[in-house]
């Protein structure tokens, strides 16, 4: 045990020391954007009156699946096609007597049949009909009912009809039922706040990917668009949203007590995934001008202006991507909500887009600068999706990378009109295209799209939303607008957005309107193919390139790059895994090109470098996503560059060149030593002398002992890198720095920490300390009105060095009275962070797992729970562990939720890690001996 530690944190030391070379190159780290998704199933919420309707009872029934039958398969039959819906609410936001908030519905869908059906088949998740259901056609006669059932596997609620439907008329089905309002942040749920000490209740929704169907009977597919008039009905002091304007406002008497009514206008033609309404408390910040709102809690937006800054970029947002799309904004209104309770870290519900609080309030007194670019960037993406993925949208969720890869793109565009000092477009490469060539350079990585018969449960969907279909989706799209151009690209994409405006799409038709806008262009760049032959390598082969450019020849190859070149990939690909690749580079000479790699070899004269110090620098900007590796004279004659001048090198490359020679030295293809070369140049760099503690001195310098900031936002970036890493490693000056700002705050009650620095404060400070600190920061916890001071707080929370304390914090995890459910996943991984509580979160994982799957396994992001507790696991006993996890509840029948595939590339990188550290731990250990002229005691390899 005590060897797997010392080994683990080795692993652990080299990995933050290039973080941190990175971030000196000014590519600094970049905000992590959480997605947990918590889960809370429950099956009661039956309201005490519910009626049983005529042929079946209460609750619903279960039919024993049959694989022949239409109710048993995951999507819908094509008989029905829907036009409208008008769903009308009632949230009740007081408890019944069985002590579970509830809502009421009255529905009615109006549907075309497209083929004769003896049945109707439409979604429905956890609704209780209290009155018979009515079908009728347009003429209002009444079409008789044999029978009504569900089915639970596929939420299906299925009508059997004594006669068939007629093709080509219209018919509306009516119903009337209750369900929960629960706490399990899906469909139309439950979320709760103190304010002035009361507690406040919120009804709110979110319905992606499938949830629709816990709010009203609908045909919960995105391909089956339709219009909606909303009506809720709620208390007076309350105020009601939905995706379109209020256009009445009345008042009713019911239970004998005033309650308003207010009536949305009829929506525009969407997908139930973005169908949205809100009861609340809530107040907003407005601006009439972009008819924009920032709504959230009266003391967040009124007293404290936490909505001002949101609300400033959201019109700068939309005059960016109206001119960017060259389509005026589809709605009348855009109103975007801060919720305190909230799975994901925002969702684009169209017209009203609803957010984590920490994603959209901003206070400039307690958020840091990493808060304040989250803000804008989660902002730029929900407004992206208004168009794309809104106004036009995937026909299956097999296409969800093309919707959340290019918001994930478009953010930085819109980020950095908004914000155009802090070019935020360069931190594309930390944020997306190297945090997922980790996960797509394994064997059980996946293709960005599939065959829509292959994504059909909700386990299917759900693992989809992942890095790979927003980061690597977002790379590939940068890659395409860089190799046609921006503008070309731009030409494109609205052709794409004008011709299929409010309608559904397959990915490939992107690909057509972009190929038609360049077959216009006369002087359009040379492309080896067409854009859908090019793109296809990239969208339906999983992985991507490693290029190998052999300059004494000018030969180039390419080949699958994997962590484990002995690992069997589990995808099949239709080219052989070869790509089309773009290939971008310069020499010290000067000469500039972009050429082709089209095939798994090829020769290219420009490549063919002849002087004695000629070098070849390619991906420039890395705006390719794949790897390069060089022949050992041109990897000499870069290093010696970077020794030599590395401004000559753009700065994105250098951050560059390090990834890629320890990803390469990892897969086997170069020497560690030769990766560890290149981190040599530090020494020459403006922030980076030779090791951390320069760094250091010189921040605490120029910011005058870190009371004030660095003027841009790499540089606030670094400055907390800097302060992070110096306590890190034990530099005395900053565990003194950490404890007397933490002494005078404790004391004073006056808490004088700049938030930049407080997450990095807050953690050393209670990794030096022990309960009474930990208990002072549980306080704080739970004192603060601030949700970004809070993740601050929580996070820190998880830094003690003392098991005790790190276990109790892991039960508490589970407690919802204590952490947020929102919040339990990213708790069990901040433990798992800590060294300490590694094992101790291994160990809570298994013991709770069941409870977990229960709660939580059908969450987006489940399986980080996975990845975050495994990341250091490099021992025979670590993998031994992770087999028999995976074997015990595989054999018990609680399975993994939507972490399946998590656990596999676990298991895979940990076999990785192992050869790794076999292979080059005596290599590793000398070099840093030699380059740094002592023994580092702490290391214990």
């Amino acid at each position: 045990m005590a060897n797997g530690f010392y080994v683990s944190k080795f692993v652990a030391f080299v990995g933050f020391f290039f973080a941190v070379a990175a971030a000196a190159t000014i590519i600094t780290l970049a905000v992590v954007y959480s997605n947990e998704k918590s889960k809370n199933v429950q099956n009661e919420g039956i309201a005490s009156n519910a009626i049983t309707p005529t042929g079946t009872t209460a609750k619903p029934m279960t039919k024993t699946p049959a694989s022949n039958e239409i109710w048993d398969k995951y999507r819908l039959p094509r008989n029905l096609v829907p036009e409208h819906y008008n769903v009308d609410l009632r949230p009740i936001l007081t408890k019944n007597e069985k002590g579970l908030y509830i809502f009421r519905g009255v529905s009615k869908v109006y549907f075309t049949c497209m083929i004769a059906t003896q049945y109707v088949i439409i979604h429905s998740n956890k609704l209780n009909y209290t009155k018979d259901l009515l079908l009728t056609d347009a003429n209002n006669n009444v079409i008789p009912i044999k029978k009504h059932f569900f089915a639970e596997k596929t939420n299906y609620l299925i009508l059997e009809l004594n006669e068939q439907l007629q093709a080509q008329k219209n018919y509306i089905l009516s119903t009337e039922y209750d369900g929960e309002l629960a706490d399990d942040l899906e469909g139309f749920y439950r979320s709760e706040y103190v304010e002035d000490g009361e507690t406040k209740i919120i009804a709110t929704t979110q319905m992606q990917a499938l949830d629709a169907r816990k709010a009203f009977p609908c045909f919960d597919e995105p391909a089956l668009k339709a219009t909606f008039n909303i009506t809720i009905r709620h208390k007076p002091d309350y105020v009601a949203l939905s995706n379109m304007n209020p256009i009445d406002v009345s008042n009713e008497t019911w239970n004998a007590e005033t309650w308003q009514v207010t009536k949305f206008a009829q929506s525009v033609k969407m997908s139930t995934y973005l169908v949205a309404f809100i009861v609340s408390q809530f107040s907003p910040a407005g601006n009439e001008t972009v008819k924009a709102n920032i709504w959230g809690r009266k003391k967040a937006i009124v007293d404290e202006k936490q909505g001002d800054y949101a609300l400033d970029k959201t019109g700068l947002i939309l005059e960016f991507l109206q001119d960017y799309y060259n389509y005026s904004y589809p709605l009348p209104k855009s109103d975007q909500v801060a919720l305190p309770d909230f799975s994901a870290g925002a969702m684009e519900n169209w017209g009203l887009v609803t957010y984590r609080d920490t994603a959209l309030l901003y206070d400039p007194n307690e958020s840091s600068i990493g808060n304040k670019e989250r803000v804008v960037t989660v902002i730029a993406h929900e407004l992206a999706h208004q168009w794309f993925g809104n106004l036009v949208t995937i026909r299956w969720w097999n296409d969800l990378w093309l919707n959340e890869g290019f918001a994930s793109y478009v953010e930085y565009l819109g980020a950095d009109y908004a914000e155009d000092t802090w070019n935020i477009k360069d931190l594309a490469v930390l944020n997306d295209i190297h945090r997922v060539m980790a996960v797509d350079a394994l064997a059980s990585s996946h293709p960005l799209t599939s065959k829509e018969e292959d994504v059909n449960t909700p386990e299917d969907i759900s693992a989809l939303f992942d890095s790979i279909t927003y980061s690597k989706g977002a790379s590939v799209i940068r890659m395409l607008s860089s190799f046609l151009t921006e503008e070309l690209f731009k030409t494109g994409l609205q052709a794409y957005l004008k011709k299929h405006a409010f309608d559904n799409t397959v990915y490939y038709e992107l690909w057509e309107s972009l190929q038609e806008a360049y077959d216009n262009e006369a002087n359009r760049v040379y492309l080896p193919a067409t854009i859908g032959d090019i793109m296809d390598t990239w969208v339906l082969q999983m992985g991507f390139p490693v290029v190998t450019i052999n300059t004494t020849d000018g030969s180039l190859t390419q080949k699958h790059f994997l962590l484990d070149p002995t690992s069997v990939v589990n995808h099949t690909s239709p080219y052989n895994y070869t790509w089309f690749v773009p290939i971008s580079f310069v020499t010290n000479s000067s000469v500039e090109g972009h050429v082709w790699l089209t095939q798994e070899t090829g020769m290219n004269s420009s490549f063919h470098l002849t002087g004695d110090n000629d070098w070849l620098l390619a991906n420039i900007n890395v705006t390719g996503y794949y790897r390069v590796n060089y022949d050992d004279r041109n990897w000499d004659r870069l290093l010696q560059q970077l020794e030599n001048n590395h401004t000559v090198i753009p700065v994105i490359n250098r951050a560059q060149i390090i990834d890629d020679s320890f990803n390469l030295a990892r897969a086997q293809i170069i020497s560690t030593t030769r990766a560890l070369q290149t981190t040599r140049f530090l020494s020459k760099d403006k922030y980076m002398k030779q090791q951390v503690e320069p760094l250091f001195w010189h921040f605490n310098t120029t910011t005058n002992n870190f009371k004030d900031r660095p003027e841009t936002l790499t540089e606030q970036y670094n400055e907390i890198n800097a302060v992070s890493m110096a306590c890190s490693y034990g530099i005395a000056e900053c565990e003194q720095l950490v404890t007397e700002l933490f002494q005078e705050w404790k004391n004073t009650k006056i808490n004088k920490i700049h938030p930049n620095l407080r997450s990095t404060i807050y953690c050393n400070a209670i990794a030096q300390g022990g309960e009474d600190e930990w208990n002072f920061l549980w306080e704080q916890f739970n004192t603060t009105t601030n949700a970004q001071e809070a993740d601050k707080l929580r996070a820190a929370l998880a830094c003690s060095k003392e098991p005790f304390i790190l276990n109790r914090l892991l039960e508490y995890s589970l407690d919802p009275n204590k952490i947020r459910r929102q919040d339990t996943l990213s708790t069990i991984t901040n433990v798992a962070n800590n060294v300490v509580g590694q094992n101790l979160a291994w160990d809570f994982i298994r013991a709770n797992w069941k409870t977990l799957v229960d709660n939580i396994g059908g969450g987006m992001s489940f399986g980080n729970v996975i990845s975050g507790v495994s990341r250091r696991f490099n021992t025979d006993f670590d993998l031994q562990q992770l087999q028999d996890f995976k074997k015990f509840n595989t054999d018990n029948n609680i399975g993994f939720g939507t972490a399946t595939l998590t656990l596999e590339q676990a298991i895979e990188k940990t076999r990785a890690n192992i050869v790794w550290v076999k292979q080059n731990k005596d290599a590793v250990q000398n070099w840093f001996e030699g380059a740094m002229g002592h023994r580092d005691e702490n290391t214990h390899i």
